[in-house]
């Protein structure tokens, strides 16, 4: 009966959702680029970078080097410029060009992050254009990655099913859920420019809910697991949202947050509530695995040790989250400090001072960002216990109740 109440909110769920997410898909254009967007201001060179103006008319493929013809170093380009070309022969592996062999020509501008020397047998992304006269030129992009993500990505699913069995097969399922609920609710959404805030917290519902349910059924230790999280995110969204406010962050720190303020589709955003949405769902994960070990503690000593008080049961459940409180909110705060690595190695190279790196934009994010993540995930322990106390609780009333008839 539990599995059928599962299917069952699961379909209901994803009923409502589905026509939000093709509703919210219909404000794109279907051109990229139209007339209401190209004024002459727009698209000066102090407004749009020229990257933004291309139209995506050109074909991307994957290609294998299959031979370097000529390596050409210092040329001179210009200007007191040197560069390195690099002529070499490619077989199109995708697409409707598929097994056409085609010389292509890469020139370096002596700069590691962008120059991409590459060998024979090296599988790169080309973007093909055809010229007036019909010719077809193939210009590399960069190396082509996606297989070894795929591999690893069916190496992650295998481990879980093969380790977790029907958990680690539910486990699959609730995470291509979260990613559908992210990719066609949530985003699409937030092009409508719905509130930020709200959009991240309704996500986080769906999600913890779903992954809840399907993992564990429609129970008391679900119910208390599922508002335990809501609670701790809700926290750190109100306490971001005063922070945020206070230290005037405007959410514009990011370089990608920074190129929004271009796109084509000339959509207004609300950047400082895109950053507090970014905190929600950056948090997400840790609040719930941490909700779910308390409700799940609380639930399995209950089935232990029957007629345990209200205050008992509260008790046991605080004691487990302050067992992981630490780890947990080390993992939050490693996550982030591991992402911003090259970042702190920056600002160590130029010694500035601390007074002046705390009170910058992009690091002052980032703090908020850590901390006010941890403080939901550490505020969702008590909700929980109090919650799953509650709940379980008056299970052991109702069975007092009736062994006392």
């Amino acid at each position: 009966m539990k599995h059928k109440h599962t299917l069952l909110l699961l379909i209901t769920l994803l009923i409502i959702l589905l026509p939000s997410s093709s509703y919210a898909n219909e404000m794109l254009p279907d051109e990229t680029l139209s007339d209401e967007f190209l004024s002459d201001e727009l698209l000066s060179d102090e407004f749009l970078p020229d990257s933004a103006l291309a139209i995506p008319t050109n074909e991307h493929v994957k290609a294998k080097v299959i031979e370097i013809i000529d390596e050409k170093r210092g040329l001179d380009y210009g200007g007191g410029m040197s560069v390195d070309v690099q002529t070499f022969k490619v077989e199109i592996l995708t697409g409707e060009h598929k097994g056409k062999i085609l010389i292509s020509e890469n020139t370096m501008l002596g700069n590691p992050a962008y120059d991409l020397w590459v060998t024979a047998g090296d599988k790169v992304l080309l973007v093909l254009e055809t010229s007036s006269d019909g010719v077809l030129n193939g210009y590399l992009m960069d190396y082509a990655r996606d297989t070894y993500i795929f591999i690893l990505l069916g190496l992650f699913i295998l481990l879980l099913i093969v380790i977790g069995r029907s958990q680690g097969l539910k486990a699959v399922i609730t995470l291509g859920i979260t990613i559908f609920l992210i990719g066609k609710f949530m985003l699409p959404l937030l092009f409508r420019g719905y509130d930020p805030v709200l959009l991240a917290l309704i996500t986080s519902l769906a999600a913890s809910t779903i992954t809840f349910v399907t993992i564990t059924g429609w129970t008391k230790k679900s119910i208390a697991a599922t508002l335990g999280t809501i609670g701790g995110l809700a926290a750190a969204a109100i306490l971001s949202i005063i922070v945020s406010k206070l230290a005037n962050l405007r959410g514009l720190s990011d370089e990608e947050a920074q190129m929004l303020l271009y796109i084509p589709q000339g959509i207004d955003f609300n950047f400082q509530g895109l950053l507090l949405a970014g905190i929600i769902i950056g948090a997400l994960g840790a609040v719930m695995d941490v909700s779910m070990s308390i409700a799940s503690s609380m639930d399995e000593i209950n089935k232990k040790i029957p007629n345990l008080s209200f205050k008992e049961l509260v008790t046991s459940g605080m004691n487990v989250g302050k067992d992981i409180m630490g780890t947990m909110s080390n993992t939050l705060i490693l996550a982030y400090t591991g992402a911003s690595i090259p970042l702190l190695l920056l600002l160590m190279a130029y010694e500035q001072p601390f007074v002046k790196l705390i009170n910058m934009d992009f690091l002052a994010t980032e703090f908020v960002r850590a901390l006010c993540g941890s403080i939901g995930l550490i505020l969702a322990i008590p909700i929980t216990a109090v919650i799953a106390g509650f709940l379980l609780n008056q299970d052991n009333v109702e069975q007092t109740e009736k062994s006392v008839d």
